[in-house]
């Protein structure tokens, strides 16, 4: 992966690392006893990666014969002339990254050790994980191409309490930065973490129990206030066979400031999500090298989204009829009989770059199913994608009634010698009866109450697909199937139930920074929403829509 530009180490701060180590002894595992990846390497720290209220001594030894130990406490690799460790115990009173190198006649000997420190005033607990991340006083980032490093510690219950006068779970070297569309700029801020190594290369770590990756995602509960619609989603979407990230519950603390870590830097809870990409923790998909031009090779993995008025480069070009109208805003632009036929706004996620042959393939093979179509009579789509994937995909959009479904985060991905399919889901804050979601039920003005044959629109895909009465009879089929399994009342309220329990003592610290009120008030009447004023009505909230929302399908689903 190349790195993205990152914010320069400031003069007078402590550069903030994200590391893995036996934090439980403070030095590396016996060779050979885990594959674990840890940051300490031949010097050995007396006190493991913690936080600390007001002061903390460290102690540094090796076992290399005949070495003395140079150290930092600036976030920079040592060097021989760095400060020599005489034997004295290091002593701290602010948050510090302290690495050490054993060196023998003046030559770096071994690998690297790196020990985190964050200073603190609060004792927080919780029920769930927390997870403090700590940007050693460079403030708050604000773009999403430059990574600002960043210490974080994760604290998981051990007993049924998560505490951060214990030693985390987990303490990491990591960069971070703003990710999210209109929601960077929400009061609770979403981020993209990448774990990094000594050398500032990816690292790829377990976190809070979700497979080893380097990449992943704070994703802000602050505009869902039953602070479940995600999970809700994408676990439903698991069970039905469809592709989706997992996520974890984390109360976090977020410091931009130079200072100890207090009860001013509590953001609230986050879901701790995967992020979307290919590999074998993930979608897992034939990987394509800069080499593979030619059939089969070429012919997979591919990842894929539609991304309305947002999509960045390398974008893939329609030929054919006219492009659809463009992005008028929310609600607004591109009913399918206003113009073209063509897509617009699909932005490949992977591989990226793709070389000139591959473009061209993956261009070429989207092609010739959106031409299948619109040919009249429709032509053969299912030679193209996998429709059991489509159609559960159609069916979670009009469940949920997202409001991007189809146009925003919509992706789709194509394996090797595979159909295309429909997935993974991403975002379903503003759904399923929630801030910006549609009412369960049709409303004036020409609403059908279908998503799919709605305002927006970026491809005319769904509007072609249902359509078909063949197509539409695999939908009826399936979710006949659905509502006496997943989907029925019973299920429904397991899995809002078994999601929810875990929340009841935290959700007391999230409403108290981020009332339902402020979250009314701050989006201006831009996107209104339940008003609810506690956790237990926005759930009811959302409980009412599932229901009058699938009774709703069940009586006029074609």
């Amino acid at each position: 992966m190349v790195k993205r530009a990152r914010s320069a180490r400031p003069l007078g701060f402590i550069s903030i690392t994200f590391f893995a180590l036996c934090v439980a002894c403070g030095q590396a595992p016996d060779e050979g006893s885990s594959t674990t990846p840890t940051l300490i390497g031949d010097v050995a720290f007396s006190t493991p990666s913690q936080t600390f209220k007001d002061q903390i001594q460290v102690e540094m030894t090796t076992a290399i014969e005949g070495a003395e130990i140079r150290y930092t406490l600036d976030g920079q690799l040592p060097t021989a002339s760095s400060a020599l460790y005489t034997g004295e115990p290091v002593t701290l009173t602010e948050t510090t990254q302290v690495r050490a190198q054993a060196f023998v006649g003046g030559a770096a000997s071994g690998s690297v050790s790196t020990g985190l420190y964050i200073a603190r005033t609060i004792d927080a607990t919780s029920d769930i994980p927390i997870l403090v991340v700590d940007g050693y006083g460079q403030g708050q980032p604000t773009e999403d191409d430059v990574y600002f490093d960043a210490a974080v510690m994760i604290w998981e219950p051990v007993d049924g309490v998560a505490s951060i006068a214990s030693l985390p779970t987990l303490a990491m070297r990591a960069g971070y930065h703003v990710r999210g569309q209109s929601s960077r700029n929400f009061p609770q801020t979403p981020y993209r973490l990448e774990l990094w190594d000594n050398n500032d290369e990816d690292l790829d770590y377990e976190v809070l129990g979700m497979p080893a990756d380097s990449d992943w995602a704070l994703i802000p509960t602050y505009y869902d206030r039953t602070l479940i619609r995600n999970p809700f989603t994408y676990t439903l979407g698991q069970d039905m066979g469809l592709e989706a990230p997992r996520v974890e519950f984390a109360e976090v603390y977020l410091n931009y400031d130079a200072r100890s870590i207090g009860e001013a830097d509590y953001q609230g809870i986050y879901w701790v999500s995967e992020t979307i990409k290919n590999n074998k923790a993930r979608t897992d998909l034939a990987q394509l090298e800069e080499s593979d031009r030619e059939l089969p090779a070429i012919s997979g993995g591919y990842i894929f989204k539609f991304d309305q008025a947002a999509a960045e480069e390398p974008q893939l070009t329609c030929t054919g009829s006219e492009p659809l109208p463009s992005f008028g805003g929310f609600g607004g632009g591109g009913r399918p009989d206003e113009g073209g036929t063509c897509w617009i706004d699909l932005e490949v996620v992977d591989p990226d770059p793709l070389n000139d042959e591959q473009e061209t393939w993956l261009t070429q093979y989207i092609q010739q199913f959106h031409d299948s179509l619109h040919q009249t009579p429709i032509g053969d789509y299912a030679t193209y994608i996998d429709l059991p994937s489509f159609i559960d995909y159609l069916i979670i959009s009009e469940l949920t009634l997202n409001v991007d479904a189809y146009v925003r985060s919509s992706y789709y991905f194509k394996d090797r010698d595979q159909k295309l399919k429909a997935g993974p889901l991403w975002d379903y804050n503003f759904a399923l009866g929630g801030v910006g979601a549609q009412s369960a039920t049709p409303e004036s003005g020409g609403d059908t109450g279908w998503r799919f044959s709605g305002q927006r629109n970026v491809n005319n895909w769904y509007q072609k697909l249902t359509g078909d009465p063949k197509f539409m009879a695999q939908v009826r089929a399936r979710y006949t199937e659905l509502r006496g399994t997943l989907l029925s009342e019973a299920a429904i309220e397991e899995r809002m139930s078994s999601l929810s329990a875990p929340l009841s003592q935290a959700v007391v610290r999230d409403f108290a920074k981020w009332p339902v009120s402020d979250v009314i008030e701050s989006s201006e009447g831009f996107l209104g929403g339940p008003t609810a004023p506690t956790w237990e009505g926005q759930l009811q909230v959302m409980r009412d829509f599932i229901r009058t929302r699938l009774a709703w399908m069940d009586a006029n689903l074609p």
